[in-house]
């Protein structure tokens, strides 16, 4: 009972917490506004661009996270967790990685030249599904991947000792489990697209819900349209949500002994085409940046140093934060409830918040734990996915158990729980940390100059001209959020025993 009371009361403490800024920014803009045509043709192709790039990602994650499943090889660990680099890249700085390798003085265009092929024109619907493929394949790689790792391997052994039909009988079920969450945590993600649609978009025709709540906060200064086009996102990404839910039953295959799973079955040369095509696409964009941003390193002002302490502070509140609402959140009713956090725009959830505390404290006080706790919602519905199906396999497996042999409460987490959560705890704390660490949006409401966080420098020193050390800001920023990532995602990795 106390333990399902924590729970109502996490839920209420989120949906609280987006639906307050909502209906702050819906009363200061004196209520609903009628959509224009320019409005309804941005929410098409908004839902078309997220249905095809969640669509990509998915099914080009599905043989990539296969392969890494049944394959050992050196470094494999490490390629694991630097193929999810482009995920917490802030996205500014990941464009910049995919117009040096796909744009029109890119590599690849480069290689398409002199072969006579017409070049690759990374701007428009196809720039914007590339760049959305880029960001959520590892994510849907990572998802997808920690199903494969919950199979029990004595499965496998029985499966191969028969010569049993492993995909139908062992995967399929549990593809069927994780595929369609994932497919919707994409979905809403791409449905709140911004900085990729005003970067790649390339016009009107390519112009997003996020982006139009954007120019009806910064050129007309319409509250109404901004909260009326938020309620329709929100209504899309809950949707998505409830229909992956319902989807997305089904049970596991029991419990295991936690041993490392072993694989007889698959062709090396597939596995190892898929995971090199991946590893191409994926880290490609990552050299550029690294070869552009090396020199940069040393034209950084003294002021980066405060500005990284602050996006680290704000890290690491945001990963203690998630963790304590994560665990209490971790049922289906809790994941409906998080994804209210990533179906509303984050530029709205930063202004209701700002009306909010504006008559009480000055804003720029507040602005670090603010964005903290923006952050806090935008990153719960990717922790919970991680979460809740490890969760609700443990407490099926080991909660009886643990209730006959007297544990309840903290010591049945501590026993019985936790040492089967290490994986996927550590695997969404870093993800917390890396997104919290290289967010730009909220800081730009509230801080004052000189107190910003290194996201912002780095935007502050293009806005200079001061490219050379802007690209050293971007890879410090990379380093500092891959560097995060790895370091809880290291007790999760995928081959340590439980």
């Amino acid at each position: 009972m106390a333990q399902r009371l924590v729970s109502i009361t996490a839920a209420l403490v989120v949906a609280g917490l987006v639906i307050g800024p909502v209906t702050a920014v819906l009363w200061r803009g004196g209520g609903f506004a009628a959509l224009s045509a320019a409005d309804l043709a941005a929410l098409r192709f908004t839902v078309w661009q997220a249905f095809w790039s969640a669509t990509l990602s998915v099914c080009l994650a599905i043989p990539v996270a296969r392969a890494l499943s049944r394959r050992t090889f050196w470094g494999r660990s490490a390629l694991i967790s630097v193929m999810g680099a482009p995920f917490i890249l802030p996205v500014i700085v990941a464009i910049l990685g995919l117009l040096a390798v796909f744009g029109g003085n890119g590599v690849v265009n480069a290689v398409l030249g002199p072969l006579g092929i017409p070049k690759l024109d990374i701007y428009g619907a196809q720039g914007v599904i590339l760049a959305h493929v880029f960001f959520n394949l590892p994510l849907a790689v990572r998802l997808i991947l920690q199903g494969w790792l919950q199979i029990p391997s004595e499965r496998f052994r029985v499966a191969a000792s028969l010569d049993a039909p492993v995909f139908w009988l062992l995967e399929w079920p549990m593809l069927r489990r994780i595929a369609p969450s994932a497919f919707a945590v994409i979905f809403v993600i791409c449905l709140g697209s911004f900085a990729v649609a005003l970067t790649l978009g390339g016009g009107p025709r390519a112009t997003t819900v996020e982006l139009a709540i954007y120019q009806a906060f910064k050129f007309d200064f319409d509250l109404s349209k901004a909260a009326s086009l938020a309620v329709v996102q929100l209504c899309l990404g809950l949707s998505a949500g409830t229909v992956a839910l319902l989807l997305s039953r089904g049970d596991m295959l029991g419990a295991g002994l936690d041993r490392v799973v072993q694989r007889w079955d698959g062709n090396r040369l597939v596995d190892a085409l898929w995971i090199s095509a991946a590893s191409l696409f994926l880290l490609a964009p990552l050299c550029a940046i690294l070869v552009a941003g090396l020199p940069g390193l040393f034209d950084l002002p003294s002021s980066i140093w405060p500005a990284a302490l602050r996006s680290l502070l704000i890290a690491l509140g945001a990963v203690l934060l998630t963790m304590i609402l994560a665990l209490p959140l971790a049922t289906k009713a809790g994941e409906a409830a998080s994804l209210l956090g990533i179906s509303v725009s984050g530029l709205v959830l930063g202004t209701g918040l700002f009306l909010i505390v504006q008559p009480f404290v000055r804003p720029s006080s507040v602005a670090l734990p603010i964005t903290m706790l923006v952050n806090v919602l935008m990153a719960l519905p990717f922790v919970l996915r991680i979460l809740r199906p490890s969760v609700q396999s443990a407490k099926e497996d080991f909660g009886r158990l643990g209730e006959s042999l007297g544990l309840e409460g903290w010591a049945l987490w501590r026993i019985a729980y936790f040492p089967r959560l290490r994986r996927p705890m550590g695997f969404a704390a870093g993800l917390t940390g890396a997104l919290a660490m290289g967010d730009l949006g909220v800081i730009t409401l509230f801080s004052r100059p000189g107190e910003g966080t290194l996201p912002l420098m780095m935007y502050d020193l293009m806005g200079r001209y001061q490219m050379e050390a802007a690209y050293g800001a971007a890879l410090l920023l990379v380093a500092l959020s891959v560097g995060l990532f790895w370091a809880f995602d290291k007790g999760g990795r995928v081959n340590a025993d439980a």
